[in-house]
């Protein structure tokens, strides 16, 4: 499975009073996008977005486990120490999910509010791992084993990076192993077995293993 990132760069952000006057820092906007071929040149089809989402929503949202980071992460898995939101809803709007996220306190959901505060541009990118086939017609069609990471990470400036990022996190693959992702560089390993010579295959299939194991 491969790890898809999709940046979106028309959020707003307001702030909310809670009961006790204090207020809160939310963001929202259209995090993720159907039935279109986007600028990366891929589509994912409403019904596979909707079933995601709704998981989604079931095991992360409503358990307020729907968490966010800072930056542009290269893995699948949310790395609590870069956590700057929560991710409070996704609703659907036509082709499109409407998602609201509110700015925590943590080291980095005070950076995203410092830079909101000095009118320095935010968006989002959603980060999901999934299964891309081709099409005839040339763009690269979401499977439906689409899994979302994160409904939405924050980005600064989202269109600079977007496409380099994009491009190292497309050339690896990912499985899940005892509930953990793992990279799994299947290119790398086929030729490192491919060119081991039969008395060498042995110990080459070893060294691969130990190595796999400490990705763990």
């Amino acid at each position: 499975m491969k790890l898809i990132t999709e940046v979106v760069d028309n959020v707003k952000y307001f702030t909310e009073k809670t009961e006790d006057g204090k207020k809160k820092l939310y963001i929202e906007g259209t995090f993720l996008v159907g039935d279109t071929v986007n600028k990366n040149n891929r589509m994912y089809k409403m019904d596979t977005l909707r079933n995601e989402v709704n998981r989604y929503t079931e095991e992360f949202i409503n358990t307020n486990r729907a968490l966010g980071e800072l930056g542009h992460p290269d893995t699948p898995s949310i790395n609590l120490e870069r956590v700057s939101h929560k991710i409070v809803s996704l609703s659907e709007d036509g082709n499109s999910f409407y998602g609201k996220a509110l700015i925590l306190g943590t080291p980095y959901g005070q950076i995203v509010e410092n830079f909101i505060n000095n009118d320095i541009q935010v968006g989002v990118s959603s980060r999901a791992l999934g299964s891309l086939v081709q099409t005839e017609e040339g763009y690269s069609l979401v499977q439906d084993d689409l899994k979302l990471a994160t409904a939405a990470d924050i980005v600064a400036d989202p269109s600079a990076p977007g496409a380099f990022v994009q491009g190292i996190m497309e050339n690896k693959e990912w499985m899940m192993v005892d509930g953990k992702f793992v990279e799994a560089d299947f290119d790398h390993t086929k030729r490192q077995i491919r060119s081991a010579s039969k008395a060498q295959i042995e110990s080459v299939a070893l060294k691969l293993f130990e190595n796999y194991l400490r990705k763990l």
